[in-house]
């Protein structure tokens, strides 16, 4: 029996993810112990492109997630895991999040392939990694270049985003202004 032959029998011809039955091929999750069957998933045409950030990431597609992050396959719980995190910014997939149940192994595969993914990694003062929708606390007073604002110290900043070629940097708003902020001045609000 072939690779393609046991993915589409364990999927019975259905995308893993969303259940869609047109476009279906394999895809393989990255950062696992082996390179075998057990690392690759069957995924429609529309999955498949927005996990390879071909096409703009449509959030309602994904609250497929909420029945198949409880898949028994492994490969299909990493990346049903890498989904929700892309998608933090949405109420329901950070609610999902704090649903999910992954043994350690798995959450170790899942956070690895995303690590791989994403070269650049957001980390706050106290070494926690920051991801877009998140909200912040300012640690020091800082004042705004190129501006009158003053960012206090203690001031929450909410729905992050990243600066993707800055590892150093993200943006949120400060007194009705979007601003650049270093992240080494915030922490993870909690």
């Amino acid at each position: 029996m072939s690779i393609d032959n046991v993915l589409q029998k364990r999927s019975g011809l259905v995308c893993e993810l969303c259940g869609s039955t047109d476009d279906i091929a394999a895809l393989e999750v990255n950062g696992g112990p082996n390179s075998d069957i057990n690392e690759q998933i069957v995924t429609c045409a529309t999955c498949r492109q927005q996990i390879n950030e071909e096409v703009p990431l449509d959030p309602n597609h994904w609250r497929c997630l909420n029945d198949s992050m409880w898949s028994e396959v492994p490969a299909v719980q990493v990346m049903a895991y890498r989904m929700l995190n892309r998608l933090n910014a949405e109420g329901w997939a950070r609610d999902l999040l704090d649903m999910m149940y992954l043994d350690d192994d798995t959450k170790a595969w899942a956070k690895a392939g995303m690590a791989a993914n994403n070269a650049i990694v957001h980390i706050d003062s106290n070494g926690n990694i920051l991801q877009r929708g998140d909200t912040v606390v300012i640690t020091e007073t800082l004042k705004v270049k190129g501006s009158s604002v003053t960012a206090k110290r203690g001031t929450s900043v909410r729905n992050i985003s990243l600066v993707h070629d800055n590892a150093e940097q993200i943006e949120g708003r400060v007194d009705g202004q979007q601003i650049v902020i270093l992240t080494k001045y915030v922490k993870k609000s909690k």
